[in-house]
């Protein structure tokens, strides 16, 4: 949702950037590798010690990588790579889940309410891209649904970051709305797969 309507414009933005990065030799597949190693350092690094709002601000950073090697992928060969798609798709689901785990760590003493909707978030998030990877292999378009990644990781680290503000609500709320989004959205994608397969 957020993705589909900001992605041209943000395209436009940082192309300036993305050719000099193709010009001085950086590739999509490094920027996904670096921007990995940092979102999951920073992720057990920061969260596990309490350092809520500037773990979200290093993890944000980081996170930058997911526009960039998008777009180098495609200044350079098009569409990108098979193995630069899978390599790409397989990271987000290993920082998606970091970040949750990283604030797990800290919470799972302090909040039991908090940890198991983290939790719930965490199962749900893993379910959304693995129903679409399934769909795909059966030949069924499923990318829609409530709550798309960017949705699941802007909710997040919003909660996380504000929370680590000393906004004490912030993560019941935040992870409230992302365990029900995310549980929506795995049913509306199995929904999307069972009419379709009612077609065939």
């Amino acid at each position: 949702m957020i993705s589909a309507h900001l992605k041209p414009q943000v395209t436009r933005l940082i192309n300036p950037v993305v050719k000099l990065a193709v010009h001085a030799g950086i590739t999509a597949n490094g920027v996904t590798v670096v921007g990995a190693i940092g979102t999951l350092a920073s992720a057990f690094y920061f969260y596990p010690r309490g350092h809520l709002f500037i773990g979200t601000l290093v993890i944000c950073f980081f996170a930058l990588s997911d526009l960039f090697d998008g777009a180098i992928a495609r200044l350079t060969n098009g569409t990108g790579t098979a193995w630069g798609g899978f390599l790409d798709s397989t990271i987000d689901r290993v920082t998606d889940s970091a970040i949750l785990i990283g604030v797990l760590l800290y919470m799972i003493d302090r909040d039991q309410t908090v940890s198991i909707l983290i939790l719930i978030s965490l199962v749900s998030g893993g379910l959304i891209p693995y129903i679409r990877a399934k769909a795909e292999s059966m030949s069924i378009e499923c990318s829609g649904g409530f709550a798309e990644r960017t949705e699941r990781v802007v909710l997040s680290l919003t909660a996380i970051g504000l929370y680590g503000l000393g906004i004490d609500y912030a993560l019941i709320i935040g992870f409230s709305l992302l365990s029900a989004a995310g549980v929506f959205t795995v049913i509306q994608r199995m929904v999307i797969v069972y009419r379709a397969l009612q077609k065939v």
